[in-house]
C-alpha cells in the first residue's frame, strides 16, 4: 500500500494508472475508520482495478469549531485497516495544501444543501462539495464511493458532480448498522452509556414508520407524529429534525405518501446531566449529532 501526501504525487501516480488503461475508484473519508468505511472499500475493490482512500478532516464542513476539534483521528489504526482491506493508496493530504493563504473559491450546490442537515449547519455542504471537487481533481477516479447513511450528502455530490462534468460514476454504499440497528458512525464513540442506549430509538423510529405505511397508512403527519413521539423517548436528546421528503428533489411531501419517500432523522444527544462532568465520558458522554434515514416504499 502506498501512502501519498502531496497532491502532485497522487496526480502524477492517477494518471500513470489511467494510461496503463487501469480503472481507479476512490473512497473519501474523514478517517475514524470502521466497518461502514470497509464496505466502501470493498464496493470500490469490485468497481475498479486500484482503490484510493483519502483521509482528511476537513475543516470547511464543520460550523461547531468544537465539533473538528473533538473529532477522533486515528491515523495509524486507519492505515492498518486499509492495508488489510487491500487498499491501494491512502492520501492523507495537509489542509494547507487544499486550502492555500488567500484561497477563495467554493463549490456551492443551491437547492439540495439548503433543507435537513444544511438548515441547521450553515455552510457545512459547502464545505463538502469544496473538498470532494478538490479530492476528485486530485485522485482522478473514474468512480467515486459514498455512504447512504448520509443521504442528503451523496445527493448534492451526485448533483455537484453532473453539474459540473467531472464524467464520475457516484456510487451509494449501503448502511452498515451495529448489532441493535444503530447505523455505525464514527461519531458513536462519543455517546454516554445512557445515551447509547437511548439512540436505538433512531432505528425504532424507521422501522415503524415502514411499519405503519405497511399496514396501510399513508397520512405524512399521522406517521411523523409517531415517529416524533418515539424519537422522544431518548430524554437525552433533542430532534433536530425528523422529516418526509421527496427522495430525488428533497422537497418536503404532501399531506398523502404516493410514492417512494425520504424519512430523514437527526438527533442532538448532550452529556448526561446526573452525572458531574469530571464523570467517566463513557458514563456521561459528550454531544453527539446522529443521522440516519430510510427510503419508504407504498406497497400498493
Amino acid at each position: 500500500m502506498k501512502i501519498i501526501e502531496s497532491r502532485a504525487e497522487l496526480q502524477t501516480w492517477s494518471d500513470g494508472e489511467r494510461a496503463a488503461g487501469r480503472r481507479i475508484a476512490l473512497v473519501p473519508t474523514m478517517g475514524a475508520l470502521h466497518s461502514g468505511h470497509l464496505s466502501l472499500v470493498a464496493e470500490a475493490r469490485r468497481r475498479a482495478d486500484r482503490v484510493v482512500v483519502s483521509i482528511f478532516v476537513n475543516p470547511t464542513q464543520f460550523n461547531d469549531p468544537g465539533d473538528f476539534a473533538a473529532y477522533p483521528r486515528v491515523m495509524e489504526a486507519d492505515l492498518a485497516s486499509c492495508r488489510e482491506a487491500g487498499v491501494d493508496v491512502v492520501w492523507t493530504p495537509r489542509a494547507e495544501e487544499l486550502y492555500p493563504d488567500g484561497a477563495s473559491s467554493w463549490v456551492d450546490v443551491e437547492g439540495l444543501s439548503e433543507p435537513l442537515c444544511g438548515g441547521g449547519r450553515p455552510g457545512h455542504f459547502r464545505g463538502v462539495t469544496t473538498v470532494v471537487a478538490k479530492l476528485f481533481l486530485a485522485a482522478r477516479p473514474h468512480v467515486a464511493v459514498f455512504g447512504e447513511k448520509d443521504f442528503q450528502q451523496l445527493a448534492v455530490i451526485r448533483r455537484m458532480t453532473g453539474d459540473l462534468g467531472f464524467g464520475i460514476e457516484i456510487l451509494g454504499g449501503a448502511t452498515v448498522r451495529e448489532s441493535d440497528g444503530l447505523a455505525l458512525s464514527s461519531r458513536n464513540v462519543h455517546l454516554g452509556r445512557k445515551a447509547r442506549g437511548q439512540a436505538i430509538c433512531i432505528v425504532e423510529s424507521l422501522s415503524l414508520a415502514e411499519s405503519m405505511l405497511a399496514q396501510g397508512e399513508r397520512g405524512s403527519r399521522a406517521i411523523l407524529e409517531a415517529v416524533r413521539k418515539k424519537l422522544g423517548e431518548a430524554t437525552l436528546a433533542r430532534i433536530d429534525y425528523a422529516e418526509l421528503r421527496d427522495p430525488a428533489s428533497l422537497e418536503l411531501v404532501g399531506d398523502v405518501i404516493q410514492g417512494p419517500t425520504l424519512l430523514a432523522i437527526a438527533l442532538q444527544f448532550e452529556p448526561d446531566p446526573a452525572l458531574p462532568e469530571d464523570s467517566d465520558p463513557l458514563d456521561r458522554g459528550n454531544r453527539v449529532r446522529l443521522i440516519d434515514n430510510r427510503v419508504l416504499v407504498p406497497t400498493d
